[in-house]
């Protein structure tokens, strides 16, 4: 209620004085002249309205004195709100606080979602794949502009604001959020939303970007979990794509068919049903997975971190270890069937 009266509040402050008009008219004309509610509304109107029409009774000298009275006192009071009203619905402002007010609405719901902070050319495609994966982000930017092109956009929400400001990341529900991702092109920027986040939740993941390779270890002391330097990968990139050019290409594949076309899954201890936690690979249906749904298990992540590809089945699953299939979405799918995943 509080958000909604602030988003819309010159409106309401137009029609609570067109209120207040049309009450001290109405019960005006009933206490001076002992007319009913209606006749008094009527002539109230008709007397801000300046339409002209015929008094409803014949009016007392108090009541046409109260009548002067009303007609100097809400002649200009009333033209002015009805023409500021109609400037603010017709003028873009009431589109733009409507928009706002949606955005405001979507925040105090929003829950396990991810953070993206920055919306240039990082944070746009970490949104995009996030969201196709149909992961709710919240995406904090201070351009308008680019705001107000993909606003319309099925899955975007957005918050207005500098991503730097203490007050702009609280609003952002970090302490119910998954995960925080800071794309800012200034690796101090991203330092102090690392800092703010942080401190905003001990357990959520943050994700920063970094432009040199000093800002790595500071990000990293300052909280985040893990760093990334787009230039150093895309570099990488291109010079794998010389050394094994088919390998990258297959793996670029898999990326660009998102959710249409093969995905690296990951499965949980958490995830398993009760039967299948504390047993080895082996001792599962999972060593069954390749001939039953055709979905390939590519590797194992132990408890303490360590990754090891092409698991053998002596492997226990535990907490805080992770499998890692790769397969189709329809073999994902019978994959969680044939596992009873949660």
């Amino acid at each position: 209620m509080y958000e909604t009266l602030r988003v819309f509040k010159r409106v309401y402050i137009f029609l609570g004085i067109i209120l207040a008009i049309v009450t001290l008219g109405t019960f005006g004309f009933m206490l001076i002249e002992g007319w009913s509610w209606f006749d008094a509304l009527y002539m109230t109107i008709i007397t801000t309205a300046t339409v002209g029409f015929k008094e409803t009774h014949e009016l007392s000298m108090s009541g046409k004195l109260f009548t002067i009275f009303l007609i100097i006192t809400s002649f200009g009071t009333f033209a002015l709100a009805i023409s500021s009203i109609t400037k603010y619905i017709m003028g873009g402002d009431y589109k733009a606080n409507l928009k706002q007010y949606r955005s405001n609405k979507k925040l105090t719901v929003m829950e396990k979602h991810v953070v993206i902070c920055g919306f240039g050319r990082v944070g746009k495609q970490v949104a995009e794949d996030l969201i196709s994966k149909k992961t709710p982000v919240l995406i904090i930017d201070i351009n308008e502009v680019e705001i107000e092109k993909y606003n319309h956009l099925p899955g975007y929400v957005f918050l207005s604001g500098d991503t730097t400001s203490d007050e702009v990341l609280a609003k952002a529900k970090i302490d119910r959020a998954l995960a925080v991702i800071t794309c800012l092109p200034k690796d101090a920027d991203n330092l102090y939303v690392v800092l703010s986040a942080r401190e905003l939740n001990e357990n959520v993941k943050i994700i920063s970007r970094a432009t040199h390779s000093t800002a790595s270890a500071k990000l990293k002391l300052a909280g985040a979990d893990n760093v990334i330097m787009p230039d150093t990968i895309g570099g990488t990139h291109m010079a794998s794509l010389v050394a094994n050019p088919d390998v990258v290409e297959f793996m670029d594949s898999i990326r660009s068919q998102g959710n249409d076309g093969v995905n690296i899954e990951s499965i949980a201890f958490n995830e398993l049903p009760v039967e299948y936690q504390f047993k080895k690979l082996k001792d599962l249906k999972v060593l069954k997975i390749r001939s039953v749904t055709n979905v390939t298990i590519i590797g194992y992540k132990t408890p303490k971190g360590e990754y090891i590809i092409n698991p053998t089945g002596e492997e226990e699953i535990v907490p805080h270890s992770k499998l890692f299939v790769l397969g189709t979405p329809d073999q994902i799918r019978h994959l969680n069937e044939l596992l009873e995943l949660k």
